[in-house]
């Protein structure tokens, strides 16, 4: 199996290549990995002394993209706080991780994961040496694993989910329950994946488990708690003291669903008071935003709000990025775009302010999602109608405490992942 893994690896490394000839992103993927152990040689230099106990211990922090890397965020930014004496590694696999992550600051070394050969795998790891090797949440790659299980090395998943469908579960699954086995400790998100993984043997019971939440909760609720006044925003909302729906990663679809709901000859019956609008696109290029605020209607963009005169507007268009996830604090509701498309965008930012939240139908590869819904503190939408019948139902103090409460609620019971992921490590090297 092993020997039909590599070959698949390099069947996948050759698509690439090929790909890159026509995609930007696949060119990216394939400069960023170019000539590596050179570059590795070069950029991450710390003092090498005649014995292990001399030399800087290593961190290697491993994030598919940028949605993993924010869950590991808050465990490296933990880590470099109790022990920064260490060198952190952080690497991705996708461009889009890397390319918005490159320089950021708590790690000495952001780069490219090269590709999972026994080669690359052996080379790599020879030349950070980690002492801690931590996975982010779906990341299984199997030289890597089987070469730090070889040398002893730490190795820890974190902010894990696993699903039936998945092949550690299936009887073909050896392989890939032989991947699981390599890790010193798996920190998951939910009672589910233990129990999925008790069936493998690796329940409670092994000592190598532990239900521990989603470390992304510890992350919003920061970005919440620390949250600065953005005066534009704060002069919008104060001209109206409707409800203010906070619309974050909208695309095109998401757009034509609420417009549809607010124009003035639809489902008036079903939503009665029209809510004040703070639209931040996905994509804010020019192009979308002049087609927002004319789709708005009275609308007035972030970057001209002290230029334009005084008037009423209904809606603010951010034409920038950035301010999302501080935005929430000045809503009521919160609608996540990209629920039409593959995937809704962050449900945990708003939801750490107390905002009930509302998406497209696409929502379930997400436990916050499914667990906001099961709760009654969010609510998927199909079409206007049923968006306007749920903003309509929200406008009741009742039914919006009830709603608030349900995503507050979830997030108290989900924080303290990177704590119990912390009192791991310091139970494994000490305090500091």
């Amino acid at each position: 199996m092993v020997l039909i893994y590599d070959i698949l690896i390099r069947l996948f490394v050759l698509g690439i290549h090929i790909a890159a000839l026509f995609s930007p992103k696949a060119r990216l993927w394939v400069e960023g990995r170019r000539h590596w152990r050179k570059r590795l040689k070069s950029e991450f230099n710390f003092e090498h002394g005649p014995d292990i106990s001399q030399r800087s211990k290593v961190l290697w922090v491993h994030a598919a993209s940028l949605g993993e890397f924010e869950q590991g965020r808050p465990v490296i930014e933990a880590f470099r706080e109790k022990y920064p004496a260490w060198k952190i590694v952080l690497t991705f696999f996708s461009p889009s991780g890397y390319v918005l992550r490159k320089d950021y600051p708590h790690a000495d070394l952001v780069c490219y994961l090269p590709a999972d050969t026994r080669t690359n795998a052996i080379d790599f790891l020879d030349l950070i040496k980690p002492d801690v090797a931590i996975f982010i949440k779906y990341e299984f790659w199997a030289n890597y694993l089987f070469e730090l299980k070889k040398r002893g090395t730490t190795t820890l998943l974190v902010s894990a989910l696993f699903r039936p469908s998945q092949p550690f579960f299936k009887w073909y699954g050896g392989f890939w329950r032989k991947m699981m086995a390599c890790f010193t400790h798996i920190f998951v998100q939910n009672p589910i994946s233990a129990t999925l993984l008790g069936k493998i043997g690796l329940g409670m019971d092994s000592g190598k488990l532990t239900v521990a939440g989603d470390t992304r909760v510890d992350r919003v609720l920061k970005i919440a708690a620390a949250a600065q006044p953005n005066q534009i925003v704060q002069a919008f909302v104060q001209e109206d003291s409707n409800t203010v729906l906070v619309i974050g990663s909208s695309w095109e679809h998401d757009e034509a669903v609420i417009f549809d709901t607010l124009s003035a000859a639809n489902h008036s019956n079903l939503l009665p008071n029209r809510p004040t609008l703070i639209i931040a696109p996905h994509e804010p290029s020019e192009e979308n935003v002049l087609r927002i605020c004319r789709q708005a209607g009275n609308a007035v963009r972030y970057s001209r709000f002290f230029e334009v005169s005084p008037q009423k507007n209904t809606s603010l268009v951010i034409d920038n990025i950035g301010l999302l996830n501080t935005l929430y604090r000045y809503g009521t509701i919160a609608y996540i775009g990209g629920g039409f498309g593959k995937s809704i965008h962050n449900a945990l930012e708003p939801a750490a302010f107390g905002l009930p939240v509302i998406f497209g139908p696409k929502y379930e590869k997400f436990e916050e999602a499914r667990q906001f819904v099961a709760r009654g503190g969010a609510f998927p939408v199909r079409n206007a109608e049923e968006l306007a019948a749920i903003l309509g139902k929200l406008q009741d103090p009742v039914f919006y405490k009830k709603a608030s409460d349900a995503v507050l609620g979830y997030l108290e019971e989900s924080r303290g992942a990177t704590e119990k992921v912390m009192a791991f490590l310091e139970d494994k090297f000490g305090q500091c």
